[in-house]
């Protein structure tokens, strides 16, 4: 990952440990003058980072805002290939868009494209989602796997478990439960979106891209009325802020690790966890299709990530695509 200058000064601050970090070494070790380190340190107070300045000394880091930029994920990052390259927004109209065009001209597998804001966020079937300035993580990932179209169908589940154990392994408190196809939920109320489209040839994936859309740090009133009984967020569930950073990270350190055990042995090696980890097996569901309504119980999924549903007359239907309600 390339690094600008004022990144650079900020990462050796947050590595500081507290101790305090002189302008002047700053200067000399990276190739600039006092004045332009002191020009980067005023951008630093304006983007929410606080310093106490100490006499001959230097900068001691006093506050981090919690914010999503690449020198702070970077930090807890572990991954090989997932986050090393990043493209960060303050605002953004969605980062599925960027993505597309992005992976068209060749950008390189692990790609992670994150916004603070989304001015046109969306969902599955285009549905709007709502995306508040500095409150969640919405992020595409482009992963490159050596699969055919057909194959992808069941990435979306892939995906859903690495988020699911992401955020149960940071707040153990937490209970989210993958909803097929997409969704993750937590006491029933959505806080987790998933969004995979694919570029591919007739026999070849040549990107996925994963949008993944997280409510972090929302309070209730930042839900609009429309979704305000059916949304959640981690931090209203957790009672505590979420470090929006490190939760990318390990999102990425599972989802890297997930995806290579998918490119190498398919789906039915995860199939077990996501049924572990799934509210929707078991459940009398209701599902929409294109053409028609009906319901049944979900009595599980094949190995290929489709939703199998008996009715009450005992006939089993597979269920390609559609949306489904929890009865």
């Amino acid at each position: 990952m390339t690094m600008s200058m004022k990144d650079e000064i900020l990462k050796r601050i947050l590595v500081s440990n507290g101790e305090a970090v002189s302008g002047q070494e700053l200067a000399d070790s990276l190739g600039v003058s006092r004045t332009a380190v002191w020009k980067h340190m005023q951008t630093l107070q304006e983007e929410g980072y606080t310093f106490e300045t100490i006499k001959k000394k230097g900068y001691v880091l006093t506050g981090v805002p919690n914010s999503l930029s690449p020198t702070q994920i970077e930090l807890f990052l572990k991954t090989e290939h997932f986050g090393r390259e990043i493209h960060y927004f303050d605002v953004v109209d969605s980062t599925q868009t960027i993505a597309h065009k992005l992976a068209q001209e060749g950008a390189p597998h692990g790609t992670v494209i994150i916004g603070e804001e989304q001015t046109a966020g969306r969902g599955r079937m285009a549905r709007a989602w709502e995306s508040v300035h500095g409150s969640g993580i919405w992020m595409t990932v482009i992963v490159r796997p050596d699969v055919t179209p057909q194959q992808a169908s069941s990435f979306t589940l892939v995906v859903a478990v690495a988020v699911t154990m992401a955020i149960k392994t940071l707040y153990q408190d937490i209970e989210p439960a993958i909803k097929w196809p997409n969704d993750l939920l937590i006491n029933g109320k959505k806080c987790t979106g998933i969004l995979t489209e694919m570029q591919a040839e007739a026999d070849l994936v040549q990107a996925l891209l994963v949008g993944i859309g997280i409510n972090a740090n929302q309070e209730a009133a930042d839900f609009s009325p429309d979704i305000a009984d059916i949304a959640t967020s981690l931090r209203l569930e957790a009672g505590e802020e979420i470090n929006r950073a490190a939760l990318v990270a390990l999102i990425l350190q599972y989802l890297e690790q997930f995806t290579e055990l998918y490119i190498e042995e398919g789906f039915a090696s995860i199939k077990t966890l996501w049924e572990q980890l799934s509210c929707t097996i078991g459940q009398r569901i209701e599902v929409t299709t294109i053409r028609e309504r009906f319901e049944g119980i979900a009595s599980g999924i094949t190995d290929d990530g489709v939703l199998q549903l008996t009715q009450d007359d005992g006939l089993v239907r597979t269920i390609y695509a559609g949306d489904i309600k929890i009865l």
